[in-house]
């Protein structure tokens, strides 16, 4: 908790920096603004490309060894049954909702600045196809793995994890070493990601620091819409999860929300759902859940039940397109979408970790995928809010699936 904070700490100061070295150009010597903001983008360059670095081990690691570890459905097939498809339904319904507010209030587009000279790191996405339904059918499969690794094709690292992972599955004891292994892997991995994001806010610094000097203080009046924003879908979020838990759980809803404080508040001030793993599985067999139901659903949902992180992949996505001004017509966000619903489903609930896969898919929709650092210095904001979603999310799975349980 006391490092997330120095984090936060850090990233605030590097904002306040960037805003006062931004402002002293832009007022000050605005003939040099040009020439500042380009030379001063190399450090935003430097933390996006940290972050694409990790991306496909990342990817492959947690996500092979997720579906590797659902070999225990075959045990427990019912109870995996009701997880997996309460998973993807509530997936697909976070996914929707932040699609359909980005495209309704439009935050992106409530700033008159030209953000594609803010690029700081253009050479990374420069020579992306264009994405269409031909391209994505033709190069789901990828032809080599290590191809697919070089050129951070997220979408065949998905494809090849996944049919790894259930091979993994289905050789038995023999796969347990490898699994071990890849695991070890995944944790390496995520403790790279906790590295990196101490880069973040040298990041910051530039990427204000160049916004600033070359079009003032303007550049809030995009964040402020930006907020505003989330913060409505993180309500309509939240009112779509109680409205199904009120509806299975009935009256016991407010029982369980009642063992949820103390694990929301963590979640909310440390900005890690897995932080508060332990005690929400303590929580949730004091409110009466089988242990043996909370010890398979939990562990699975952290895997594949992200509601929160979910809704924040699709409104920052098409946030990033509105404010390069690139279009985005409903069936490209579709598919935008299907990627988003796979790619999700390798995300820990570790701080920040979402924003890998949003770098990752705007690079795949030759959306500037360098945009991430102009959201960055409020991330924090954002990513206290659908860390608590995600608890609350896997919370209301775990009793829903066990109160279907019992009753038979």
């Amino acid at each position: 908790m006391k490092s997330n904070n120095k984090l936060f700490i850090a990233i605030i100061i590097g904002l306040v920096l960037g805003v006062v070295a931004g402002a002293v150009v832009f007022y000050q010597t605005p003939e040099d603004a040009p020439a500042f903001a380009k030379n001063i983008k190399l450090l935003g360059t430097l933390f996006i490309r940290m972050v694409q670095m990790i991306i496909a081990p990342l990817v492959f690691s947690t996500l092979v060894v997720g579906i590797a570890k659902m070999g225990d459905i075959k045990m427990v097939g019912r109870v995996g049954g009701k997880a997996i498809g309460w998973f993807l339904t509530a997936s697909l319904v976070s996914l929707l909702l932040g699609m359909t507010l980005v495209n309704w209030l439009e935050p992106g587009k409530t700033t008159q600045i030209d953000i594609r000279s803010l690029e700081p790191a253009g050479d990374l996405v420069a020579g992306t196809q264009s994405f269409s339904l031909e391209n994505f059918v033709v190069h789901i499969v990828p032809k080599s793995l290590f191809e697919a690794f070089a050129t951070n094709e997220i979408l065949q690292i998905v494809v090849f994890s996944i049919m790894f992972g259930i091979a993994l599955s289905s050789v038995g004891e023999i796969g347990k070493p490898v699994i071990k292994v890849l695991d070890i892997i995944a944790h390496v991995v995520l403790k790279m990601v906790t590295y990196i994001m101490w880069v973040a806010p040298v990041g910051v610094f530039g990427a204000v620091a160049g916004a600033v000097a070359l079009h003032g203080l303007d550049i809030w009046k995009l964040y402020a819409g930006y907020l505003g924003a989330f913060a409505l879908g993180i309500v309509l979020l939240w009112v779509v999860l109680l409205t199904v838990g009120y509806l299975i759980l009935g009256k016991r809803l407010f029982v369980l929300l009642k063992r949820l404080a103390s694990p929301l508040l963590i979640a909310f001030s440390t900005t890690s759902s897995e932080a508060v793993f332990p005690k929400l599985t303590e929580e949730l067999e004091r409110f009466g859940c089988d242990p043996k139901i909370v010890s398979f659903t939990l562990p699975l949902g952290y895997s594949f039940n992200l509601d929160g992180s979910m809704m924040y992949m699709t409104f920052a996505s098409l946030f990033i397109a509105q404010v390069y001004g690139i279009d985005m017509p409903l069936e490209k966000q579709l598919l935008m979408l299907i990627v988003l619903m796979l790619t999700s489903k390798g995300v820990a609930g570790v701080p920040r970790a979402s924003l890998i896969v949003v770098v990752a898919t705007c690079a795949m929709f030759d959306i500037p995928a360098a945009g991430i650092a102009l959201i960055l210095p409020i991330d924090h904001f954002c990513d206290m809010a659908r860390s608590m979603t995600n608890v609350l999310g896997n919370a209301l799975a775990t009793s829903a699936i066990d109160k279907w349980e019992n009753k038979n």
